[in-house]
């Protein structure tokens, strides 16, 4: 198989890049990224250099003419989506860069898979786009029948993504599939995102910021059990369908940043309320039972295991996030 990764130098995007070259390291793999400010050559050059099955391409998916020369060129099987704009604060602020990167993106991409045979897409999305949920309401999840309901410019880009994916399934018979998954950690996370931005603080005695009161509920997805679950969904999903990937383990931002600051031995009085994002969205939590029981997949790492993991890797690793810290990773 001849693979196309987008967003491969971002955090998911890498982690998948590696996970499908150490499990499938027959294929050939095509990295191809824009290397805007939260992509990272450096991350995935362990892939390149002498590995003839892999190479990569620094290109924007919005450009229509070299994404179409890219597909006319190699000829690939399928696509994996991974690019995107995803920091909700600055889709408050630009939200025409989201909609440009997200939608149109997406909609090039799609567009060269029609125009090269019909090539196999999965778009990788959001359990933002379904909105939120009540803080009192445990009993409620999301599942593939939740009405969408958007509440930022970042998840109604993604939203809109997913109604054009699945359009150009029914009008063109694009054998497209979409996964929305929880907020996922572990490795390679660029550190405006909650669980490094932690981490590095903590481990720099600088002030944690949390928003709010801390109380708002997030659904966390180890990013190797993401790669799985799009693994399983490409091979054997079923075209026209969405998937949701959930990690069954719901957790409160304040008790994320407690269990951060116990693992580093540092003190809770770090710990600084910032005012609230606008729009801010209360709770998610996704029912995985469609993909469990139409795939096999679910989650197999608990969330104490895989926080632990993820400061001793942030620990051990101060090169990677020290070159994005000090702006050295854009040279790479």
């Amino acid at each position: 198989m001849k693979l196309l990764i987008t967003g491969a130098a971002g955090f998911i995007g890498s982690n998948f890049s590696f996970y499908w070259r150490a499990n499938r390291p027959e294929d050939s793999l095509v990295l191809l990224d824009a290397l805007t400010y939260a992509g990272n050559l450096g991350t995935i050059k362990p892939l390149l250099g002498k590995n003839l099955y892999t190479k990569f391409v620094h290109m924007d998916i919005t450009d229509r003419e070299g994404v179409d020369a890219l597909f006319e060129r190699e000829q690939f099987d399928a696509v994996v989506n991974f690019a995107a704009e995803s920091h909700v604060d600055n889709s408050i602020t630009r939200p025409d860069v989201f909609l440009r990167s997200n939608v149109l993106g997406a909609q090039s991409l799609m567009d060269a898979c029609r125009n090269h045979g019909g090539v196999r897409f999965h778009q990788v999305s959001t359990d933002e786009v379904y909105g939120d949920l009540p803080l009192g309401r445990p009993d409620l999840f999301f599942t593939e029948d939740t009405p969408i309901q958007a509440s930022s410019p970042y998840s109604a880009s993604k939203a809109a993504a997913d109604l054009l994916a699945l359009a150009y399934f029914r009008t063109y018979g694009l054998p497209v599939t979409i996964s929305r998954c929880s907020n996922n950690y572990g490795r390679f996370q660029f550190p405006e995102k909650l669980i490094p931005l932690m981490i590095l603080n903590a481990l720099n005695d600088k002030p944690l910021p949390v928003y709010g009161t801390g109380l708002n509920v997030r659904d966390w997805l180890h990013v190797e059990d993401h790669c799985r679950a799009i693994e399983v969904i490409l091979m054997r999903g079923v075209p026209g369908e969405v998937y949701n990937i959930g990690g069954h383990n719901e957790r409160d931002n304040l008790t994320v940043v407690r269990t951060i600051l116990e693992h580093l031995n540092k003190p809770e009085s770090l710990i600084t309320f910032v005012e609230d994002r606008a729009g801010h969205d209360l709770r998610y939590a996704i029912d995985p039972a469609k993909i469990h029981g139409a795939l096999g997949w679910l989650p197999e790492t608990p969330f104490e295991h895989g926080i632990r993991e993820t400061v001793r890797w942030y620990k051990e690793n101060p090169e990677w996030w020290g070159a994005i810290l000090d702006g050295s990773y854009r040279n790479a």
